[in-house]
Formats: structure tokens, sequence, C-alpha cells
């Protein structure tokens, strides 16, 4: 077997819609970082809210991963959890004036629209466990 085959069939979480649009808010949410609006660095809550946006897609591949879909599912939990965290972030920084209403907004339409994506793999996962 070829050595890409092999890759994309060891790394099947990157054919998975949600996983792909997992790594674009990831890196929409370290793009904004990257240009925060702030005098004072604070760098631990700037580090957290890249961390747990980039976890999205860590758990949803780690969970993709396991060896049981009650497993993945469980990932998936976790990866739901780290995307309304990150949002939970942007919103602390938009109260602070560190980002714009409108990029806040902008990134909630792409969270909302990932946790619906979550959900229904969620769902898809634990129909086919009945």
């Amino acid at each position: 077997m070829g050595y890409e085959n092999k890759i994309n069939m060891e790394l099947g979480f990157k054919k998975l819609d949600v996983w792909n649009k997992a790594i674009d808010f990831a890196d929409s949410v370290i793009d904004l970082t990257e240009k925060l609006n702030t005098q004072s660095k604070h760098y631990r809550l700037i580090e957290q809210v890249e961390a747990c946006s980039a976890s999205v897609s860590a758990n949803i591949a780690e969970g993709k991963g396991r060896n049981s879909n009650k497993e993945f599912i469980q990932f998936l939990y976790i990866a739901r959890a780290s995307l309304y965290e990150t949002i939970s972030f942007l919103s602390l920084f938009e109260k602070r004036k560190w980002i714009t209403k409108d990029q806040l907004n902008e990134l909630e339409e792409e969270a909302i629209e990932l946790a619906s994506m979550i959900k229904g793999l969620i769902n898809a996962i634990a129909k086919n466990l009945k």
C-alpha cells in the first residue's frame, strides 16, 4: 500500500466536514488573536482562547481514532464544550473592547454552524448504536 493511501486510511477524520469546519474556526480565532486591540497583552487569556479553539478539531480527531462510537460521541461532546468555552472567552474580549461586536458575531455564527454539525454527527452515531 502506498504512503498516501495509508495516510488517508489512517486519518479518516480529515474527511469529516465537521473536522474541516473546526479547523477553519480555529484558524479564524487565531487570526483574530494575532490582531487583538489591547494595550496590555493578557497572554494567558489569549493562549487559552487559542487552545480551546484548536481543541475542537483535536477532540473530533481523537474521538474518530477511538475504538468505539460511544467513545467518539464522548469526544464530540468535549469538542462542543471547547467550542462554547471559546465563545465565552471571545465574549469577554468583546466586553473589554479587544474585539468588535461584529467580530464576535461573525465567530458566533461560525460556532453555531459548527455546534449544529457536531450535534448532527452525535445524533447520527447515536442512532446507529441503537
